[in-house]
């Protein structure tokens, strides 16, 4: 059985900005990833594989100077972001072969600065 709680919170100024910093980068990661699966396909190479998604877009990309700043937030949130781009993948082909019950859905798109922003800690 898994639970979920949605709670309402207050942060202070110094917890604001934390969690900027996280929706910031997991919405790059989102991005990056998404942008190699994309860039992949169109290529005609093979999907690459999470653990790929993950050295090239976490691991690699805290080494550069452009990205260094990922190294400021939890990975536990990144490699969440890429997780659930995976399972968005999932459910768009699933969806295309009509092994998922529902309604079609598109494939994922990219993630924008708006007033909405989630992160998901596990």
């Amino acid at each position: 059985m898994k639970l979920r709680y949605n709670v309402r919170v207050y942060p202070s100024a110094s917890q604001r900005g934390s969690l900027a910093r996280a929706f910031g980068c997991a919405r790059v990661v989102w991005n990056d990833a998404l942008w190699l699966r994309r860039e992949a396909y169109a290529k005609g190479l093979p999907r690459p594989t999470a653990a790929e998604l993950s050295k090239q877009v976490i691991t690699e990309a805290k080494k550069t100077d452009e990205r260094a700043w990922l190294g400021e937030v939890s990975t536990v949130v990144l490699q969440q972001s890429l997780r659930d781009l995976e399972t968005a993948y999932g459910n768009f082909f699933a969806s295309k072969n009509g092994t998922r019950k529902g309604p079609k859905i598109g494939p994922p798109k990219r993630k924008k600065k708006t007033a909405r922003q989630a992160v998901r800690f596990t």
